[in-house]
C-alpha cells in the first residue's frame, strides 16, 4: 500500500471515530434535555460512524497497511439550541465529505485506484449522510423556536431521517 495512501486511511479513520464520539456527546446532550428521539438518532449515528472506522481499519489491514488507532479529543458536550445541535451534525458530515474527497484525489494522483473503488462507497454514503443533515436542520428553521415543533421533530425524527434517507 502506498504510504500516503495509508497515512489519508489513517487520518480517515480518526476522522470517523471522532464523528462517532462527537455524535455520542450529541446524543447524551439530548438525552439529557429530554428528546430521546433525537438522542436515539445520533446514538444511531454515533454506531453508524463506528462501523465506517471499523470497515476502514479491516480495509487497512487486508490490504498490508498498519493501521494507527488515534487518540480522539474529547468532543463538544453541551448545545444552546437543537438549531447548533443539528448545525454542528451538517458541519461535521461536510467535513468528513470533505477529507474523503482529499483521499480520492491523493488516490487517482497516486493511480491507487483500488483504494479509489473503496472509497467510493464512503462518496456514496456522505451524500445521503449530507442529504439528512440538511433537511433535518431545515425542518429545524421552519420550526424556529415553537416548543410543540420541537417535540413534534424530536417524536418524528426517526421516521423523518429514514423517509429522507429513502427519497435521496
Amino acid at each position: 500500500m502506498n504510504t500516503s495512501i495509508e497515512a489519508l486511511l489513517n487520518d480517515q479513520i480518526k476522522y470517523e471515530a471522532s464523528a462517532s464520539m462527537h455524535y455520542m456527546a450529541m446524543a447524551s446532550w439530548a438525552d439529557t434535555k429530554g428528546y430521546n428521539g433525537i438522542a436515539q438518532f445520533f446514538y444511531s449515528q454515533s454506531e453508524e460512524e463506528r462501523v465506517h472506522m471499523i470497515k476502514l481499519i479491516k480495509f487497512v489491514n487486508e490490504r498490508g497497511g498498519s493501521v494507527v488507532i488515534p487518540a480522539l479529543e474529547k468532543p463538544k458536550a453541551s448545545f444552546e439550541s437543537l438549531s447548533e445541535l443539528f448545525a454542528d451534525f451538517l458541519k461535521s458530515e461536510m467535513f468528513v465529505t470533505e477529507q474523503i474527497n482529499h483521499v480520492i484525489y491523493e488516490c487517482l494522483n497516486k493511480k491507487d485506484y483500488n483504494v479509489h473503488n473503496f472509497m467510493q462507497w464512503y462518496v456514496t454514503e456522505q451524500l445521503e449522510e449530507e442529504a439528512v443533515a440538511r433537511t433535518l436542520l431545515d425542518k429545524l428553521n421552519i420550526i424556529g423556536d415553537d416548543k410543540s415543533g420541537h417535540y413534534m421533530f424530536d417524536r418524528d425524527i426517526n421516521t423523518i431521517a429514514i423517509s429522507d434517507d429513502v427519497e435521496a
